[in-house]
């Protein structure tokens, strides 16, 4: 009976943090939108922490996630690109998700999809498994 608990928890455990998964995506999406919603009242994509917090016109008017879980950020496009972004949405440090095999959730300018886990491997195995 007790080794039926044990793995009973183990599971629940894991159904839950992919659960609380949708914090995060919920989020890059949320962000995305209003970063193009940005874009149209600035011909320029919002690339700073400050531009990310402060309530429109000014900025997005996001903060963090709904729920906590995952600490966002933003940046301009690595590849020098004048009109590009990346969200990240990394699973905070003090919260339920901080032991999740999917670490990082990103989103960029076209939409493109990534994710990272513990290990630091990425690729489209990995984002599809984190995104679903």
């Amino acid at each position: 009976m007790a080794i039926l608990a044990i793995a009973s928890v183990a599971g629940y455990r894991q159904y839950v943090q992919r659960a609380n998964r949708v914090d995060a995506t919920s989020a890059l999406l949320r962000a995305s939108a209003a970063q193009e919603r940005f874009y149209l009242q600035n011909n320029r994509y919002a690339t700073t922490a400050d531009e990310l917090a402060d309530p429109p016109p000014a900025g997005l008017g996001i903060s963090g996630t709904e729920r906590g879980f995952y600490e966002l950020a933003v940046e301009a496009a690595a590849d020098g690109a004048a009109a590009g972004y990346t969200f990240t949405a990394t699973a905070s440090a003090t919260g339920p998700q901080r032991d999740d095999d999917c670490e990082a959730f990103t989103i960029d300018q076209s939409g493109m999809r990534g994710a990272r886990d513990t290990g630091g491997a990425d690729g489209p195995e990995v984002t599809a498994r984190c995104w679903r």
